[in-house]
């Protein structure tokens, strides 16, 4: 290794080092005010070290526990569910997408490139979700909207596919007998984790931190998802804060409002970050493959 090399590698590990403590810091910093009391917070300001520590936060949504538990039980169903047919869907398009000899192949690549670009706006959508499909105040107001589509995914589904699977090995499925789907499952599927993998954290993390779906389409609280209730939790803070006469001046003082903001960040972002480590290294080679030929 010339010395041009190591030097540059020297840099490239400084600079990821200070990225990846600028990334940290945020949460570190998420993670410590949540167990701060919220009268140093008001006093002192957000601190690494507050001169005082309190589990209020916690404390105070352990008192909703039971909606919490319905809530977060809602949105591990809608996350597996979603992102199992969000994966199939999206795989199925883009396998069919990297084969140029698809009928109408140039009209359905323009309509997934089409959808990264416009949208059919709010309104259209919400007519189309709440009076053609009638989902409103289901679980499926949670799912379908988040299946039609991502095009992103499909783009980079179609990439990997071309660029990874290899011909000859679909040819000779095609001569053992092997139909299109057969050889999809059997063959094309295993060679491709690294890039279900990726579309599976993407569409997954989609899934978890949705809560516009829920404002829109969800007004009943049984089916609110972990977020739309800690949003709900933290807008009734709010409200008992600002209001004069609920429980009297003192005690609405003493809601831990900035710290519960914390601590409702820490519950969500907790189950993302125990299952990124495991999709990781899939994760990394499938964005680089399938971004490499859009």
């Amino acid at each position: 290794m010339n010395t041009d090399n190591r030097l540059w590698q020297w840099i490239s590990h400084i600079l990821l080092i200070l990225l990846s403590i600028l990334c940290i810091i945020p949460f570190a910093l998420l993670i410590i005010s949540s167990f701060t009391a919220e009268d140093m917070i008001l006093k002192e300001g957000y601190s690494f070290l507050p001169s005082a520590f309190s589990l209020d936060a916690y404390r105070y949504l352990t008192g909703n526990l039971s909606l919490i538990g319905r809530a977060y039980g809602i949105t591990v169903i809608v996350t597996v569910a979603g992102t199992t047919v969000s994966l199939l869907i999206t795989s199925m398009l883009g396998y069919g997408l990297s084969k140029k000899d698809m009928p109408g192949h140039k009209i359905f690549s323009f309509m997934v490139f089409f959808t990264l670009i416009f949208n059919g706006g709010l309104v259209p959508t919400y007519l189309i979700y709440t009076q053609f499909f009638g989902i409103k105040n289901t679980i499926w107001a949670l799912i379908v909207p988040g299946l039609l589509m991502n095009g992103f995914n499909v783009m980079l589904a179609r990439s990997y596919f071309t660029m990874t699977v290899p011909a000859p090995v679909l040819e000779s499925a095609r001569i053992d007998g092997a139909g299109e789907y057969r050889t999809f499952f059997q063959i094309v599927l295993p060679l491709s984790l690294p890039i279900m993998a990726t579309i599976g954290l993407t569409a997954g993390i989609f899934y978890w931190n949705d809560w516009n779906n829920g404002l829109i389409y969800i007004t009943d609280q049984k089916l609110y998802s972990i977020q739309n209730l800690l949003n709900q939790i933290m807008q009734n803070i709010d409200a008992l804060k600002n209001s004069n006469s609920a429980y009297g001046s003192g005690q609405i003082l003493d809601l831990p409002g900035e710290t519960v903001r914390m601590a409702i960040a820490v519950i969500g972002v907790i189950p993302v970050l125990a299952a990124y480590p495991f999709f990781q290294r899939y994760f990394i080679k499938g964005i680089a493959v399938g971004a490499v030929k859009g």
